[in-house]
């Protein structure tokens, strides 16, 4: 066998063990969130805080709190870290990656404004090349990079429908549906009606979808309320705007986007 084809055990047992510890922290939350429901609590901040402590195990009576403990109560305390946070660990720029930061000799005093644009530059280059390969990077990204209304917005047009059907096929994640729904009800244009439908179609597809979507906020429903309401707006108002020219594009198209627009309207729960 060559060098080139031999197994790096190390490296497959590392894999598997995040997969292990991501598969267990994915049950464990999962567990969180039924449980919530079962036991109907009052506000979305009392689930969300059922949801982020299910790794915390109760105290037994044996525990004492000056005694030594060989295991500890709250494993994400810890300075170690898991074979989780490796796999989820967001790599640190290197000496190389500063280098544009440097800021350059000026003698006219443009040091600061060079190095204000430089940081500028880096950032518009994070959120232009937004492509996460799992659920748990375009988590990370979308509240690390984009922060704003209409950067949120682009971003879920350049993936599209497609990809971010394939990212959440098991499950939105906790508390992100509401946060697409109002990115695109904030943003929403006619011209991007057709890549919305797609969207919220394929978002509607995705596991435990009408779990998470009973969770929504009274914010996040209203948004999605809003929404609908500018998509049907937009269908009802290109007829007129389109005149003559309307008769130019296809009739099909259009009745397949308002038969869409009707099946997500139920999907969604909007009247």
């Amino acid at each position: 066998m060559e060098k080139n084809d031999a197994i790096n055990f190390k490296t497959l047992e590392k894999e598997l063990q995040a997969a292990l510890a991501a598969d267990e922290k994915y049950k464990r939350e999962n567990a969180a969130k039924l449980r919530a429901v079962e036991q109907r609590v009052p506000s979305y901040e009392e689930f969300r805080g059922i949801v982020l402590a299910s790794h915390l195990k109760p105290l037994e009576q044996k525990d004492k709190v000056r005694g030594k403990r060989t295991v500890p109560w709250n494993c994400h305390s810890t300075r170690e870290r898991t074979f989780q946070d490796v796999a989820t660990e967001i790599p640190q720029p290197t000496e190389t990656d500063f280098s544009p930061l440097i800021p350059e000799q000026q003698s006219d005093g443009g040091t600061e404004l060079n190095w204000a644009q430089q940081s500028f530059n880096i950032r518009s280059q994070e959120k232009s090349s937004f492509q996460p390969a799992t659920s748990a990077e375009f988590y990370r990204d979308w509240r690390r990079h984009l922060r704003s209304g209409p950067e949120r917005y682009q971003a879920l047009l350049q993936l599209g429908g497609a990809e971010l059907g394939h990212l959440f096929r098991m499950d939105v994640g906790f508390g992100l549906l509401g946060e697409l729904l109002v990115a695109l009800a904030e943003h929403v244009k006619p011209s991007d009606r057709t890549a919305v439908l797609g969207i919220l179609h394929r978002l509607a597809n995705t596991g435990r979808f009408p779990l998470n979507l009973s969770l929504l906020s009274p914010a996040e429903r209203e948004g999605c309320q809003r929404l609908f309401e500018k998509l049907q707006a937009m269908g009802t108002a290109r007829p007129m705007q389109g005149g003559l020219g309307m008769e130019e594009e296809p009739a099909a198209g259009l009745q397949g986007e308002e038969e869409l627009l009707r099946e997500l309207l139920g999907l969604y729960g909007v009247h």
